[in-house]
């Protein structure tokens, strides 16, 4: 099983942006001590109570630039915002300075409010994703190419730096809506699955429905699928449990008035169920979610919550959010990546 962290780069209340970066490095430079496969960078803009996390590719660069061994993923660059040549040309240059570290994970986002920002209609966003995602794989994978498309159009370029990994870094896509757990199955890349609430046995049936796709089109192995989940150690269950009350709360808090906001915008669709998710969590409370899509416990408690979900939805790793809400004081959150990274890796490696 691959061990992630799941990281935003949290801006905490009281403290300034630059406190909020060296904390941040600093986590980055002890998972790189204690092992950890893989640190995986969020992309999130215009919230500043929230992430001073909004290049990740910049990031990356930095991140490779002072590590050796741990792979760098993006979680994930949210493709219809970008421009596919510049993108291609950024993410190459960041596995060459990373020695050929980098995991390209790659989404749509479900803030459509960010689309409206950037003066990208959110209706647009799975088209969009589909020609970047085209091109910037045409961008790595030849030394020339052209593309027509709905909206972009190229004839005879070639893109350097191509990446260091051949024929370019792994591509991994976040699933969210039922649709598009078979039609990347059909594509026959990795899938992340951003747990939240509810149970986990509720993804079965989209994990088989992108398995059944995945080996119905032909490609090696079964599909891996990867998930994202509010994770939290400590070395009494008394403080696992207590430690993340605030943060995990105020999480689900901003979740709830987020999906309130994005049910105005244009763009969604009825089959992403925001209108259900915000009935699920508005009354959530912490013993309830502490039942549902976590991962929060001793190291004992969480490796037999892993072991069970490695039997019951065959996932391959886990993004770890340590810090989910942003508010966990960052003490804890190193000892939490220490027990995560020394007491319960070690028995799936």
């Amino acid at each position: 099983m691959e061990f992630g962290m799941f990281h935003q780069f949290p801006a905490l209340p009281g403290r300034s942006e630059k406190e909020a970066f060296a904390e941040a490095f600093e986590q980055i430079d002890a998972a790189e001590r204690w092992g950890l496969d893989t640190m995986w960078l969020a992309e999130l803009h215009f919230d500043p109570q929230r992430s001073v996390l909004s290049a990740p590719l910049s990031i990356a660069a930095a991140v490779g630039a002072r590590t050796e061994r741990i792979k760098i993923g993006i979680a994930v660059q949210v493709l219809p915002l970008c421009h596919p040549l510049r993108l291609a040309e950024e993410a190459a240059t960041v596995d060459h300075i990373s020695g050929g570290r980098l995991i390209f994970g790659v989404g749509r986002s479900g803030l459509p409010r960010t689309y409206e920002d950037y003066g990208v209609s959110y209706a647009e966003s799975r088209d969009r994703f589909a020609e970047v995602l085209d091109i910037v794989e045409l961008a790595w994978s030849q030394p020339g190419f052209s593309y027509e498309g709905k909206y972009y159009n190229f004839k005879n370029i070639s893109v350097a730096p191509r990446p260091l990994q051949q024929p370019y870094p792994p591509i991994r896509i976040a699933a969210a809506s039922p649709d598009t757990y078979p039609a990347v199955g059909e594509r026959g890349l990795p899938i992340f699955i951003n747990a939240r609430y509810g149970s986990f046995a509720e993804f079965a049936p989209e994990i088989r429905a992108y398995r059944d796709a995945y080996r119905a089109a032909g490609h090696e192995g079964r599909g891996q699928v990867y998930l994202r989940v509010p994770t939290y150690l400590a070395e009494t269950e008394e403080r696992a449990r207590e430690e993340p009350r605030e943060s995990l709360m105020h999480f689900y808090r901003e979740q709830a008035q987020r999906l309130r906001d994005s049910l105005s915008r244009a763009g969604t669709r009825a089959i992403e169920g925001r209108a259900e998710r915000l009935k699920r969590i508005e009354n959530l409370t912490y013993e309830e979610a502490l039942t549902g899509q976590v991962l929060v416990g001793t190291p004992d408690e969480v490796t037999e919550r892993l072991r069970g979900l490695q039997d019951e939805l065959g996932i391959d790793g886990i993004l770890a959010e340590l810090n989910c809400g942003g508010l966990v004081p960052h003490r804890q959150v190193m000892t939490a990546l220490q027990l995560l990274c020394q007491e319960v890796m070690p028995r799936f490696h």
